[in-house]
């Protein structure tokens, strides 16, 4: 579980309600069904129509990871890393042919089963670079959903708040409906403005933040794919991937800010 996922989202809701609350509101007037319905389904409609129902459904299937955490712990991936080298340089890389079958991650066994096949250090980087693209740019997809639900919500929120004044305008004969019925109205703004801000933006940028850990430890195995198909010492090996991982990590930190 991700806690400061859930806390900050717990948090901001909180901040909300409690600010309406000390501002002299009641909680009732943010409870507005219609309005929910129109900026929900308004944005669902738009985000559905923006990307294919497949990449739609998923993006919704992995909006969990908002909220749970899935660490990858570099240090075994390394030390696996090096479990190979030495086993490759001790009995020859042909000996890798049945244990990399078992290795931690589908991509780890695709370049460790290319380099037992005889592919050269070229190739094979060319073949894994490219492959390393695809699913940068496919583990990019739920993100770019989230965020485009997240342009598309405060808008929506626009259109039934001027709805709801539309509604005001044809009954101006009684002042006081007039003025809840342009409170009631502003709901809509607010759903759509928090659920941008406190929902569908941060989880874009979480899943970007899942997604770029996952790439780091992608091009770690590459890495050391390549190492261990040149023959190179496996101490070395564990100093070069333990230094790529750092650098990685630091690149991945600055390209946020």
């Amino acid at each position: 579980m991700d806690v400061g996922s859930l806390v900050g989202l717990l948090m901001g809701l909180a901040a909300i309600v409690v600010g309406n609350l000390i501002e002299g509101g009641h909680t009732d007037s943010l409870l507005q069904p219609t309005a929910a319905m129109i900026v929900l389904g308004g944005t669902i409609g738009a985000t559905m129509v923006s990307f294919p129902i497949p990449v739609f459904i998923r993006a919704i299937k992995e909006l969990k990871a908002v909220f749970t955490e899935k660490k990858r712990d570099p240090k075994k991936l390394i030390d696996e890393i090096v479990e190979y080298a030495q086993k490759a340089r001790r009995d020859g890389i042909i000996a890798l042919e049945q244990m990399v079958q078992k290795a931690s991650h589908p991509f780890l066994t695709k370049a460790l089963t290319m380099a037992v096949d005889g592919a050269d250090s070229k190739s094979m980087r060319e073949n894994l670079e490219l492959m390393l693209t695809h699913i940068e740019e496919d583990g990019e997809k739920p993100a770019k959903v989230w965020e485009a639900a997240g342009g598309f919500a405060p808008t929506i929120g626009i259109i039934g708040a001027v709805m709801g004044l539309i509604h005001v305008m044809q009954n101006l004969t009684d002042v006081g409906a007039v003025g809840r019925g342009i409170a009631v109205a502003f709901v809509a703004t607010i759903y759509g403005l928090v659920s941008a801000n406190l929902i569908f933006l941060p989880s874009s940028t979480k899943l970007k933040q899942r997604h770029r850990v996952e790439m780091i430890s992608l091009e770690l195995m590459l890495e050391g794919a390549l190492a261990i198909q040149e023959g190179q010492n496996p101490n070395l090996i564990r100093e070069k991937l333990q230094a790529f991982h750092s650098e990685a990590e630091t690149k991945g930190q600055a390209a946020k800010v």
